[in-house]
């Protein structure tokens, strides 16, 4: 995606257009039209709320000409929604964002088994994340991971997103001790990297920020699981400054090796690419080497971090409120390419 954008930019306008009525009728018309993607892509929308046209193109297309045309059909189907955020006089335009539609929740349901009402689905809930204060944040951390994706899509690809856990999914799994705004796991070259992903907007005091270390310290002596925390900072300023709180809290802590932590910023990256965690922008706390390292790199500054056990292995946080299946990490094998 785009340079993510700040909160105030992301506003609701109507964009009325001719779409079906998803009755029983529609449902049972629509579903062998449906392809693997439509469906995963679907699923994704229902698991992380929102995403916009560029991260669904990075997700499951090569060709953002292809995307639009389908996209546009799953629409007018009643599959997913979408809505055209406002900006600011100058910034262009920004893109489309999707969210899961009736028809789309519906099928879902059907597939897991589950009642639609169930799910607890409504779709005035779903379009009403065009609202929240924290929409520009959700995005932003949906566009980490989509970055990823895209590099698992492409040939000769340096690893592959092996688990992708909503805000939701992992607070349900964790929420007792720590929240973080997603949980994570690349594969590369036969190795597994997984953390805890604080996404930072700049609206927590640095204080508060430090606070966290001592949760994470607390589920890993809880768990017995070494899982490193990576923090994204809006400006190299905000991160410098948030450095120095968090080294003193991990100073603090009685094993200090079981909250390995990383950071980076926005702005060490072009526009374009802010959000992609698979350059070379991370700095791990305490490093001995100067020098940022990509994600695959990372494991290399942490000598005492444990190969990670399954993914399996972790909290069942499976039903996270809505009884839905997750979607897999990666788009169907078919669409990877």
């Amino acid at each position: 995606m785009a340079k993510p954008l700040p909160q105030r930019a992301l506003r609701l306008p109507q964009r009325p257009a001719a779409r079906v009525v998803a009755d029983a009728n529609h449902l049972a018309n629509l579903t062998p039209h449906l392809s693997p993607r439509d469906r995963w892509i679907t699923r994704l929308l229902y698991e992380h709320r929102v995403l916009t046209t560029h991260q669904l193109v990075h997700a499951a297309w090569t060709n953002r000409r292809t995307a639009n045309e389908r996209l546009l059909q799953l629409y007018r189907w009643r599959v997913i929604d979408r809505f055209q955020p406002l900006s600011p006089l100058g910034e262009g335009m920004p893109p489309a964002h999707y969210v899961c539609d009736v028809a789309g929740a519906a099928i879902l349901a059907a597939e897991d088994g589950i009642d639609l009402a169930a799910t607890g689905y409504r779709h005035d809930r779903a379009l009403g994340v065009a609202y929240w204060p924290q929409l520009a944040h959700r995005v932003a951390v949906n566009g980490f991971f989509t970055h990823l994706i895209a590099h698992a899509r492409q040939p000769n690809p340096p690893g592959t997103l092996t688990a992708w856990w909503s805000e939701a999914r992992t607070r349900a799994a964790f929420g007792d001790i720590v929240r973080p705004d997603a949980y994570g796991r690349w594969t590369s070259r036969g190795s597994d990297l997984e953390w805890f992903l604080e996404l930072d907007w700049a609206t927590e005091p640095y204080a508060r920020l430090a606070a966290k270390i001592d949760k994470y310290g607390r589920l890993a002596s809880a768990t017995g699981i070494t899982t490193p925390v990576l923090f994204w900072f809006p400006t190299i300023g905000r991160e410098t400054r948030a450095r120095r709180a968090l080294a003193d809290a991990v100073a603090g802590l009685d094993q200090p090796h079981t909250v390995p932590v990383a950071t980076t910023a926005a702005t060490l990256a072009p526009p374009d690419d802010q959000l992609d965690p698979a350059l070379a922008r991370w700095l791990p706390l305490g490093a001995s080497r100067p020098g940022r390292l990509t994600l695959d790199q990372l494991p290399r500054a942490w000598p005492r971090l444990p190969a990670p056990a399954p993914v399996s292995d972790r909290p069942d946080a499976i039903s996270a409120g809505s009884g839905l299946r997750p979607p897999a990490p990666m788009p169907p094998a078919k669409y990877r390419g």
